[in-house]
């Protein structure tokens, strides 16, 4: 396990993207809906701060 992801965070996301249907045991699409919404929202957050610093 990654030291940098709190053990309840790193379980909670291995549930949701878990897949028995997925030869790599994860589902993909899920994954990737995941890791874009987070990017968008760092995005948001670093324009916001980018302003501010303005």
């Amino acid at each position: 396990m990654n030291e940098l992801v709190p053990k309840e965070a790193y379980e909670q996301i291995e549930q949701t993207i878990a897949s028995d249907k997925s030869v790599v045991g994860i589902d993909a699409k899920e994954t990737h809906i995941i890791i874009i919404h987070k990017l968008i929202e760092i995005e948001k957050r670093l324009e916001k701060l980018e302003k501010a610093l303005q």
